[in-house]
């Protein structure tokens, strides 16, 4: 099963991104679209200055809202995956909302939260959080009876099944879910950012860039937000070979 992208995909694939955009850049030859020529330099420079800034702001956002979703939406996700009746009850409630795309609760959020940093690490863990949910709940429902059974009948209760049993066994469905994520995660990021800030790559995009037409820093701050992306892609990969040894990357 594929389980990932390796390295030197990624590498290929990022030059082929740059030749076209060079490709594209020729074609459109406008200062809308600068050669990636002009905006590496701005992007190197600016990444050890104010750009790192916004990039060091946005990230924390991120894994700040990550580590919020995880630490909540495992342990509900297990509870509702083994104790069938607490399934029954929430089940119609999560159908319901976990379609609705969570940016509209955006101006929900900034009334209930206030618009601070809090408001928007909300919106993106809350994001996440259903995906993990629905996740794990799914893949603790679907464990083998009999696993159970055989370590239950070691004398083990329900606090060591769900150490030894239903958390490692839905940890590889973490990650997963996690690896999917991340692109909506930057996208609502970006959205969350635009306005009503002062630091982050949103803001920076948008604001700063984009509106008084600065255009090879608007593409550099989009560099950036990508560069956010694929780090935490590649790092929750990691992540999963680290935890999951036998597991190979076979795509590409």
């Amino acid at each position: 099963m594929k389980r990932g992208v390796k390295l030197s995909t990624a590498l290929i694939g990022l030059c082929m991104f740059f030749i076209l955009w060079q490709l594209l850049a020729w074609i459109v030859h406008r200062p809308i679209m600068p050669s990636p020529l002009v905006v590496l330099p701005v992007f190197f420079k600016g990444i050890w200055g104010e750009l790192g800034i916004h990039f060091l702001a946005s990230a924390g956002r991120v894994l700040a809202a990550t580590a919020l979703a995880v630490f909540t939406a495992v342990p509900v996700g297990l509870g509702l995956g083994q104790i069938k009746s607490l399934d029954r009850i929430f089940s119609p409630l999560i159908a319901i909302v976990y379609p609705i795309p969570k940016i509209v609760f955006l101006p929900v959020i900034y009334v209930l939260l206030g618009i601070t940093d809090i408001s928007k690490i909300f919106l993106i863990a809350l994001i996440i959080f259903f995906q993990i949910l629905v996740v794990v709940r799914d893949e603790a429902a679907n464990l083998r009876p009999e696993l159970i059974l055989s370590v239950r009948s070691l004398g083990a209760g329900r606090r060591a099944l769900y150490r030894y049993v239903y958390l490692p066994a839905s940890l590889p469905a973490v990650l997963t879910a996690l690896r999917v994520s991340v692109g909506t995660a930057i996208a609502v990021l970006f959205i969350a950012e635009q306005s009503l800030t002062t630091y982050g790559l949103g803001y920076y995009i948008v604001v700063e860039t984009f509106q008084v037409l600065l255009y090879p820093e608007m593409y550099a701050g989009i560099l950036a937000m990508s560069l956010l992306g694929l780090v935490l892609y590649f790092g929750i990969q990691g992540l999963s070979l680290h935890l999951n040894p036998h597991l190979h990357l076979d795509e590409g």
